[in-house]
Formats: structure tokens, C-alpha cells, sequence
């Protein structure tokens, strides 16, 4: 599958290299050319800019409190069985108390089985060996959270604890208890039909002063926003990059964000010396709850899905699989027996199922057939990239594995850590770490109006009237990323290769027809419209290089985007030469000599319009040559 992601025994610096998507080592250097938009400025977080259609969000208190799952001690009377009840935990004090009623219908698992509580509240399930027991969380109630934010729901069950692991897993939690009681508290934020949900994908520090680039970037912009305490944040996975012992950093960093939090597992937030699957992520269990879970926030179901499986049988070629594994199919399917047939479901995974280039999850077909005839979009990590893909996009990587047309819409939510945190750093001390398609650190909202779900991403510490980047494709350009790929590749030996102004186009190259303004609109798909205007002059509509109309995956220099690609190469990051969000619109051959400027409009498929300007030089002849 994706080449980019190495196990975590290998070297640091090889973490994010390819050779497939040429894909150059990520290290600490970016330099920003004079553009529309000057990166990492640190302008003030506004919430939705006036450019856009749609209002900013509300204000939304929490409802949160702090507590945790009531075990009640003592012998149960069936060792084969595990009860307990779910209750309106009135005083908040995690308790049942003989004057605090149980709920009625919520739904209760042990990672397979799912049953609801009865008019009292009360549940029974299956006993397994090895489990992490949950409660799904309705609309209009609130589970209490952990010191840190976290959303405490699930209790673990392991009698002998882990395996001796590097971090510890689970300590041994002996005989079976005699009842295991999960509280809630009402919850008017968790009741209304309008949500912000935040994804916070990729964090992925891999020691301290990536912790800190985190807490001072994307996390710093959601502790200021207050549009989403009742949905709260979703961590996508990749917490931490591989050291489990910054499990307790990470929350800390996190803990002044509005609203609960709750996190997924990704492959590098994994116990790798477990000897099996069962124990995999038993740290991650420990430290933050079920790799598979689901909760309610007003019409929305919220389904977290394992997509990760570890460890594979010996001699594989592979560390890990991008795959949802039987039992937590049957684990998904058995949940939403309790939903409704046309309730919107969002189903929120480490691994995108699909991106741009090709089918990610291994079965994705098979997870797609169990899906049909349901409401779902469905949104991942992983690939440090940005997408929104519609229903009904076509890929002919995708033909190749099986689907021919893709049933839901896939988003892929970006990065925190951008492209792991490389790059020089801006003015506020953080790496630029532009992603491999161009796009920069951020996360990404779900706005939620009744089932309606519209997404947006806010790069990190910027107002969201930024959502786009123009440059210049040209054949001096292209010429000059050669070089520099090669550069790169041969580990910087010999001076680097002399770029000019990027900027400049002379005649010859407007004639060749190979001359284009660039425009990477960073959450447009094939249902976006960009428009093009060079000097006032009439309006013109770019190409989106991308459109998923089941061709081929179009790669290459020519369907690069220079804005972020020349900040990668001169210094490092991952560069591939494709993005799913790229669009481009061949510069006139009669344009006079001089500089131009070109006011660029994108409109997204919601109809919010953004709009940026560039200026660009025409010589009869370069006198800065590349090389």
C-alpha cells in the first residue's frame, strides 16, 4: 500500500520517504517565496471570513464533568456474565446512588456483542477473556470526563493483565467485578441539532518539542474556539509517533480544549512488542479507551472504526495492514442494528478507505457492502494529506480493487503535524511542514445542521478566509524541480540548483502552451469551480487536474503544485507530483510584457467563495536562468 508510512523500528529520518510518489526526506527547512499569501503570519482566528456563505458557528458550552466509570468490587454472581447499569448520574459524583434512575435503551458492548439496557437500565454481556466493555453515548446526555478532557466510557477487562510490554499496557484487573456502572449527566450541548466537530488528525509527536509545536499551533487554535462543546474534539490517530510515554503530554496538551475529547487508534500509537493482536493496543486502551467505539451528538452517529492490524503473520512483507478486521466488523454491524436506517453516520478512521491515489483499507469493499443503503460519509488520517471526496467519484486505481464508483463521500482530514512537523520554522517558532499535496497544518470541522454535514479546515494560525495557494507551473519551473528532486535524492551533494524568480515566464514559454497559473484550493474537489481573471480582463475557468472521473491518477511535474512544491524542494518535505485539490488554467500566449496580476475565485461546492490575487512578470527572454 502507501510506502510512505515505515515501521517504527526504522531510522527517524526514513519515516517519510518514497520513492513511488517521490516523496524526498522531511527534515526542519522551508523558504517562503513572495506569493498572494505569505505563510505562518499568525493572523487572528475570526472563525468562517466573510467570504464565505455560511455563518460562523455558535458558541457552545460544555456540559462536561469530571468522573469516571463505577466499578462496583466484590464477586459477580455469574463469572460468565458482566452487569451493571447505565444512570442518570444526577449529583455527578460517578456513584449510582439508590435515588439515581438507570436509562433505558442505551446501547452496551463488550467490542462484539452489543446489547441495550433495559427500563431499569441495566445490561448483561458475555464475558470475553480480554475486553474493553463501552457505552455508547446518547444525543442529550453527556459521559464524564477525565482531568485531561478525555471522555471517560469504557472499563477494561484483562485478569492477568498484559504481556510484559514496553509501555506497560494493562495492569491485571483480577476476578470479574460485581457490577461495572457507567454515568451520564444530561446535556443540552449534546442535544442540539447543530454541531462543530472538530478532527484533529495526526498529532503525531515524536518527543518533546514536537509536543510543543503541537500545543503552540493547531491545539492552541482549538483551546480559543468555543463553536463545539458538545461534539468535542476527535484525535484521528497518530497521537504520538511511536513513544507511548508521551500519552500523558499529549493529553496534557489538549486538556483546554472545549469539550470532551476522545481518540483513535492509529499504527504508530501501537504496542509493537505485543506477541498478538489482542494485545496490540493495550497502552492505547489503557491510556485513552476502545480502539472501536461509537457515540451520539445530536442527529449524527458517530462510529470510531479500527482500521489498523498488527501484527501480521511471520514473513510479510509489511509491518502492519491498513484493514478492518472481522471482529470489528462484526462489532460495527452488530451497532447499528441499534440505528436507524436514515440516521446520518459518520464512520471516522485512522486509515482513509480510499484516498486520491488508490484504496487504502484493504477490504474496503467489504465495508462498503455492509454500509449500503445506509446515510454515511466516512473520514480518515493517515496520509498527512487533504481531501474531499464526493460520492460517486471514480478512479481507475480504484476500479482496480474492486470499486468502481465510490458509494460514500471520503474525507481525509489533514494533519496537525502538517508534514511531520518539517520545514524551517515561521515567525511563531513553528515548522511551516507543508503536506505532500500542498496543503498546510490544520484541522478539520464537521458543521453539522440536523443530518446536513458540511466540512471545512482551518489551517493552523490562520482565520479561515485562508483556504488557498496560487503559484506558477512553468517549463523553467519544472525544469528547476528535476534538479532539485535529483538534488535531494543524491543527499544534497554540490550546491543546489539556483531557482530565480519563480514568477517570471518569458515568451517562449507562454507560446508552448505549457505555462500555467496554479491554484490549489485546499478543500475544492471535482464539484468546486475556480475562476481566473488576469488584469480585470473577462473571467476564465481553470482546470481541476484531478477531476475522479475514473481516469488514471495524473502525475507528474506538469500536474504539480509550485507553490508548495518549491518550498518542500529547496529545503525538504515530501513532494509528490499530484494533488487531488490542484487546480490549473494555461496562462494566454498574447499577454504583453510586464507584471501582471490575477485575481483567482474558488467557490466550493457549498458556495462559500474565497478569493486571492497573484502577480506574475512576462519578459521577452529570462535573464535569471535555473540550474
Amino acid at each position: 500500500m502507501l510506502s510512505v508510512f515505515h515501521p517504527p523500528t526504522a531510522p527517524r529520518s526514513s519515516r517519510r520517504s518514497t520513492s513511488t510518489n517521490r516523496i524526498a526526506l522531511a527534515a526542519r527547512t522551508v523558504t517562503v517565496l513572495g506569493t498572494a499569501t505569505v505563510l505562518g503570519l499568525g493572523s487572528a482566528l475570526s472563525g468562517y471570513g466573510t467570504d464565505t456563505a455560511q455563518a460562523a458557528p455558535k458558541a457552545v458550552q460544555p456540559d462536561t464533568y469530571e468522573g469516571q466509570v463505577e466499578v462496583v468490587r466484590g464477586g459477580a454472581e455469574d463469572p460468565e456474565v458482566l452487569t451493571g447499569t447505565v444512570f442518570n448520574d444526577k449529583n455527578e459524583d460517578s456513584t449510582k446512588d439508590r435515588r439515581e434512575k438507570g436509562i433505558s435503551g442505551v446501547a452496551v458492548s463488550n467490542g462484539i456483542d452489543v446489547v441495550t439496557t433495559d427500563s431499569d437500565g441495566v445490561y448483561e454481556l458475555p464475558v470475553r477473556d480480554n475486553m474493553t466493555v463501552f457505552v455508547t453515548q446518547p444525543a442529550g446526555w453527556q459521559v464524564p470526563v477525565d482531568e485531561y478532557q478525555f471522555a471517560q466510557f469504557s472499563w477494561n477487562h484483562l485478569p492477568e493483565g498484559s504481556p510484559d510490554l514496553k509501555y506497560g499496557g494493562i495492569a491485571p484487573t483480577g476476578d470479574l467485578p460485581k457490577a461495572v456502572n457507567f454515568p451520564m449527566a444530561k446535556s443540552k450541548a449534546t442535544a442540539r441539532t447543530d454541531q462543530s466537530c472538530p478532527i484533529a488528525s495526526d498529532t503525531q509527536a515524536y518527543d518533546m518539542t514536537e509536543i510543543g509545536y503541537a500545543r503552540d499551533g493547531a491545539v492552541s487554535d482549538l483551546a480559543q474556539r468555543e463553536d463545539y462543546g458538545g461534539c468535542g474534539v476527535l484525535l484521528l490517530g497518530d497521537n504520538v509517533g511511536d513513544d507511548l510515554s508521551l500519552n500523558p503530554a499529549l493529553k496534557d496538551i489538549y486538556r483546554d480544549t472545549n469539550g470532551p475529547i476522545r481518540a483513535v487508534l492509529g499504527n504508530h500509537d501501537m504496542d509493537f512488542d505485543a506477541p498478538d493482536q489482542s494485545h496490540m493496543a493495550d497502552t492505547f486502551r489503557n491510556d485513552f479507551g476502545p480502539t472501536s467505539f461509537s457515540y451520539d451528538v445530536g442527529e449524527i452517529h458517530f462510529v470510531v472504526l479500527n482500521s489498523i492490524e498488527y501484527p501480521l503473520p511471520a514473513g510479510s512483507d509489511r509491518q502492519y495492514n491498513e484493514k478492518i478486521t472481522a471482529e470489528h466488523l462484526q462489532w460495527l454491524e452488530n451497532d447499528l442494528e441499534n440505528v436507524a436506517k436514515n440516521k446520518q453516520i459518520v464512520i471516522a478512521s485512522h486509515a482513509p478507505i480510499v484516498n486520491y491515489r488508490e484504496m487504502v483499507v484493504d477490504n474496503a469493499p467489504e465495508l462498503y457492502e455492509l454500509l449500503e443503503g445506509r446515510k454515511v460519509i466516512t473520514i480518515g488520517g493517515h496520509t498527512h494529506t487533504l481531501e474531499n471526496l464526493p460520492a460517486g467519484s471514480q478512479r481507475a486505481e480504484w476500479a482496480e480493487s474492486g470499486i468502481d464508483e465510490l458509494p460514500f463521500r471520503q474525507l481525509v482530514a489533514g494533519a496537525v503535524s502538517g508534514d511531520w512537523y518539517s520545514g524551517d520554522l515561521n515567525s511563531e517558532g513553528l515548522p511551516f511542514a507543508l503536506m505532500s499535496d500542498g496543503a498546510q497544518p490544520g484541522v478539520m470541522t464537521l458543521d453539522v445542521r440536523g443530518s446536513s454535514i458540511t466540512p471545512r479546515y482551518t489551517i493552523r494560525r490562520e482565520s479561515d478566509e485562508l483556504q488557498m495557494g496560487l503559484g506558477i507551473n512553468s517549463p523553467s519551473w519544472r525544469e528547476w524541480a528535476e534538479q532539485a528532486q535529483q538534488w535531494q535524492d543524491n543527499d544534497k551533494e554540490g550546491d543546489a540548483p539556483e531557482l530565480g524568480d519563480a514568477k517570471v515566464i518569458d515568451r517562449a514559454e507562454l507560446e508552448s502552451g505549457e505555462a500555467w497559473l496554479t491554484t490549489n484550493f485546499y478543500t475544492g474537489n471535482s464539484e468546486s469551480r475556480v475562476e481566473v481573471r488576469i488584469d480585470g480582463g473577462r473571467t476564465r475557468v481553470a482546470e481541476h487536474t484531478q477531476p475522479n472521473t475514473g481516469e488514471e491518477l495524473r502525475d507528474g511535474w506538469e500536474w504539480t503544485d509550485p507553490y508548495g512544491a518549491t518550498r518542500n524542494l529547496q529545503h525538504d518535505g515530501n513532494v509528490p507530483t499530484n494533488s487531488s485539490h490542484l487546480w490549473r488554467y494555461e496562462l494566454p500566449a498574447d499577454l504583453s510584457p510586464g507584471t501582471h496580476t490575477a485575481k483567482v475565485t474558488a467557490t466550493d461546492e457549498y458556495g462559500r467563495e474565497f478569493t486571492e490575487t497573484i502577480r506574475f512578470t512576462v519578459t521577452e527572454e529570462r535573464t535569471d536562468q535555473t540550474g
